[in-house]
């Protein structure tokens, strides 16, 4: 093949790799295969994605490239031919409550769009249906569905006094500063058990107050549960260097917002119906019923936006995540399920000329599955894309263009390119454990 229209590595002595030489084409899939161990890896993201990405950054100005992850130039004497490349990795999607599959999908913009356009009653634009904008978002749980309430008296032992140190916090202790706080008050009695208080005592104790007209000497206090619920849910985790606030993480308790009932809006832009259904309704429902709800929508008004959303629902569905909700958190997807929803977003991409690399994408794919997915990756090929792929799956290496097979074994036994052509060329003439296999199949 000419030389530009592949992948040129030279001299490539990277981990366990020996001296490799080869050439990957450019615009296919590209598989490779091999015992675990034997260097794939190596070859794929050491190696092309690692000096791809670093070449990529020296482009940006010093300021730019110090806020960028750093790579390490691979141990190669040439390699020519890259282009920009995306790793599709099985790292998960992590994120915070905020990030939901909807939300890193960009599906749940474009529904935010279409309740703006056809929703009734009106409530204002897309921005009203955002969780994370104040219009929409719920004020009581700031959109997050969810609120943190801190059971102080967990932390109070019955059967001591504040002569005692009735409170379990390191500042509370006898002679302590919160100590001072409430004992130099003149509100409490020093040597009274906590479980001998009145539901008043406990009220001043917990929320705080003054009777009117008490002792001019007696001084006002916040309530333990009202200040420290305060300071902890104003400060996140990592602001919280006080001793005091860390160690009341213990005794925060996470419950359904009482007002949204977990569904993160206000009332005002749950009212707005599309088809029967609020959009947090919708979000809730499994893909497969969505799509179903979606195509019944005829408002000339929706078309555009209604066709966009079938296809990447019907991509997810294809791909094996039909049980997936738009509301899911995608802190709680799996490795392989987060690979997939990559791939999906992906497709939406009119990105020409890249590399896309995989690592083993039918991990956790029923059979059925990996067919779908392999239409996806010849979708990425068709569109002038490169598309390089590390698996151990029969039914992905039969639908390759090409196949490099890395071994002949793991660690120092690996290293060497054992054989490099087309799943047929492999079973026909292949001196490997993958072409043996790969006969079987065939």
């Amino acid at each position: 093949m000419p030389q530009q229209d592949a992948i040129i590595i030279r001299g490539l002595n990277q981990n366990n790799l020996k001296n490799v030489s080869l050439d990957i084409p450019k615009g296919k899939i590209v598989v490779f295969t091999g015992v675990s161990g034997s260097g794939k890896s190596s070859i794929v993201f050491d190696t092309i994605a690692a000096e791809s990405q670093r070449q990529m950054n020296e482009t940006y100005t010093a300021f730019v490239r110090g806020r960028l992850p750093k790579y390490e130039k691979p141990r190669v004497e040439r390699i020519d031919n890259l282009s920009a490349s995306v790793i599709v990795d099985q790292s998960r999607l992590g994120g915070n409550a905020r990030s939901t599959v909807g939300t890193i999908s960009d599906m749940y913009a474009a529904l935010r769009l279409l309740y703006a356009r056809i929703g009734e009653p009106y409530v204002g634009t897309a921005s009203y249906f955002s969780f994370n904008d104040p219009n929409g978002m719920c004020k009581t749980c700031s959109g997050i569905g969810k609120i943190l309430d801190l059971d102080i008296e967990r932390a109070i032992d019955p059967e001591k006094s504040w002569n005692e140190s009735m409170l379990a916090l390191p500042a509370f202790g006898v002679g302590n500063y919160y100590w001072k706080q409430y004992t130099g008050s003149g509100l409490f009695d020093l040597d009274k058990k906590y479980r001998d208080y009145t539901p008043e005592e406990r009220n001043l104790l917990l929320f705080g107050s003054r009777e009117p007209g008490g002792p001019r000497e007696h001084k006002r206090v916040e309530g333990i549960k009202t200040q420290f619920q305060r300071l902890c849910l104003m400060k996140g985790s990592e602001e919280q260097s006080d001793h005091t606030l860390r160690k009341l993480n213990q005794f925060m308790e996470e419950k359904v917002c009482p007002d949204c009932g977990g569904r993160r809006l206000n009332p005002k832009t749950l009212s707005c119906k599309v088809a029967g259904y609020s959009i947090d309704e919708l979000c809730a429902m499994e893909f497969t019923e969505l799509v179903e709800v979606l195509k019944t929508i005829d408002d000339p008004r929706a078309r555009t936006i209604v066709d966009a959303l079938v296809a990447s629902l019907t991509r997810m569905i294809d791909i094996g995540l039909p049980y997936l909700s738009m509301d899911r958190e995608s802190s709680t997807l799996s490795g392989g399920e987060a690979q997939r929803l990559k791939l999906v977003r992906y497709m939406g991409s009119s990105l020409t000329g890249m590399t896309y690399i995989f690592d083993e994408p039918s991990t956790g794919m029923h059979p059925r599955d990996v067919h779908r997915m392999t239409r996806l990756l010849q979708s990425l090929r068709d569109r002038g894309n490169t598309v390089i792929v590390i698996e151990h799956n029969l039914d992905v290496m039969k639908r390759a263009d090409w196949l490099i097979d890395v071994g002949p074994d793991g660690g120092t036994a690996g290293g060497e390119v054992v054989f490099t052509g087309s799943p047929r060329e492999m079973a026909e003439r292949g001196d490997t454990i993958t072409a043996e296999y790969l006969r079987r199949s065939l």
